[in-house]
């Protein structure tokens, strides 16, 4: 076991000025501080082609799969599209399976240009689990995230939280993905190991 986890934050705007990235940021800067290797991985800069099962290999999907299985702890963060995620994060999710997944803590954060976030998170929560990853109970939301931010050239891409409560919420998530990464809990439970005889 390394001494540093990795956390891997996935954003999945591609939007040039983006909160998810800025949010994001945040998120990495709080791992880092608490002792973690961080890399971003924004979508916008990798080639995913929709994801064909019945290719070899497409674009840079070796890279990207390689970059979430080193992981230890991997955040994915997205703008709430339609109360659910954007199409760019659902797409890479449909590369990425057990292999990427299995045993990783993941945390998870939304950006809404609205008021609502909740059944994005849910969504995101039920394909997590879906591929065996351990999602942390925190998670993020940020309602009309557009007015969250201020420009700061000082503050991680360029931009500042308004509120610094909203700012504590996603430094904690990146402080979590640091204390859980190595965590292996122990789902087993009396009935389930009956159920097994």
């Amino acid at each position: 076991m390394s001494s540093a986890p990795t956390v891997v934050a996935v954003c999945g705007s591609v939007r040039e000025e983006s909160t998810t990235r800025t949010a994001l940021e945040y998120v990495l800067r709080a791992a880092a501080d608490a002792g973690a290797e961080t890399e971003l991985l924004d979508l916008g800069e990798y080639d995913l082609p929709v994801y064909d099962p019945d290719a070899d290999v497409q674009g840079d999907e070796e890279a990207v799969k390689r970059i979430v299985r080193e992981a230890d702890s991997i955040a994915l963060g997205t703008p709430v599209y339609h109360g659910s995620y954007s199409g760019a994060l659902k797409n890479f999710h449909d590369y990425c399976g057990w292999d990427e997944y299995e045993d990783t803590t993941v945390g998870l954060l939304a950006t809404a240009g609205g008021g609502s976030y909740g059944s994005t998170l849910d969504h995101l929560r039920i394909t997590v689990r879906g591929v065996h990853g351990w999602v942390l109970p925190h998670q993020v939301g940020i309602r009309g995230a557009s007015s969250e931010f201020e420009d700061d050239p000082d503050a991680p891409d360029g931009r500042r939280f308004v509120d610094p409560d909203l700012e504590e919420r996603v430094e904690k998530l990146g402080r979590m993905l640091v204390e859980y990464a190595y965590i292996t809990p122990d789902v087993t439970t009396s009935r389930a190991a009956a159920d097994d005889d």
